[in-house]
This record gives C-alpha cells, structure tokens and sequence, in this order.
C-alpha cells in the first residue's frame, strides 16, 4: 500500500507546468491593467476612526481620506452623520440634536464648544453624543488625549458613560461601557 501511495505521489509531481532554466522577463503585455503599480487606493490613504450608533452602543467605523483629517474635521464628520452605506448598515448617530461649535487643541486636550440646544428640554442621548466625541478624538493617535466641553466658553459638565457628571477631561475609559463588544 505504501509503495502504491509513493509511486502515486511520483506520478503526480511530474505533472504540472515545468520551471524555466533561467529567470525572464513577462513583458508589460502579461501585466494586468497595463501596469506594475499597485492600484490606487480610491478612498484614499488615510484612516479616520469615526463613533457611530448602533443599537444603543457605540461602534467604531473606519473610514479613508484623501489626507488626514484634524480633530476639527473629525467632530465636522461626527456632526454630518453616516454616510448612505453606514446608515444602510444601521448606524445613527446621537448628535442630531447637538449644536457643536469649534474644536480647538492645546497641549493634547481638545475643547470642544457645545451650544444651547435648539429646543430646551428636548429629549437627547447626551451621553451617546458627547461619547462619540470624546471616543473619536481619542482613538486617532497621539494629537488628542482628552475631551473637555464648553459653553460661552465655560467648562461645561457633560455625562459620563456611568450617567454621572463631569466637569474634567475625559477619554475613551469614560464611556467604555457604552462601546458595542
């Protein structure tokens, strides 16, 4: 059996296409698409990690650029909302009701200022919003390591993923128990 299964084994490594001598050069004619290069990245080649709202809980979605986006472009992109595909997927976002102003960054802290919102008393998920900030400004790398808030440029205290208020800096830790696992 076992001289049957070695000579099977012989047979078949002698089939198959046989290797040249010497290296050689395939032409450009054998290249697909007409080039060596690699395929241009339509999305472009940086990486923007976006919160969005999925069920309740946040979820991180990954989005590419033409160039990398500042903090102040990345709270822009949290405030336009998904894209059609993200919202396809079930993805919403909290900050609907949130009237954001600018975003600034000194030494690693961003502000960012929140305005009154449109319609006092008006029912918001403020935790889930003031969380997709706080964990999209904090997950990009090194440029932002807190998140405070204002209003007329007075710290402002915001909610915590706990529901307990804070006037301090806040990271990603802060709402980790509202990060879809």
């Amino acid at each position: 059996m076992r001289r049957l299964l070695l000579l099977a084994v012989v047979v078949l490594a002698g089939c198959g296409v046989p290797a040249d001598k010497a290296p050689r050069d395939l032409g450009r004619s054998q290249v697909a698409y007409g080039s060596d290069a690699p395929a241009p990245d339509r999305f472009g080649p940086a990486v923007e990690r976006l919160y969005l709202v999925d069920d309740g809980k946040l979820v991180r979605v990954v989005r590419r650029a033409a160039a990398p986006r500042t903090p102040a472009q990345m709270v822009q992109d949290l405030v336009a909302g998904p894209t059609r595909a993200e919202q396809q997927d079930g993805l919403t976002s909290a900050l609907a009701q949130m009237r954001v102003g600018s975003t600034t960054v000194t030494q690693r802290r961003a502000a960012v200022e929140i305005g009154a919102p449109p319609v006092p008393g008006a029912r918001s998920d403020e935790a889930l919003a003031y969380a997709q900030i706080v964990c999209t400004l904090t997950s990009q790398g090194a440029e932002v390591g807190t998140v405070s808030f204002t209003r007329d440029g007075q710290i402002l205290a915001v909610p915590r993923g706990d529901g307990s208020l804070s006037t301090g800096p806040l990271t990603i830790a802060d709402y980790a128990e509202l990060i879809k696992s």
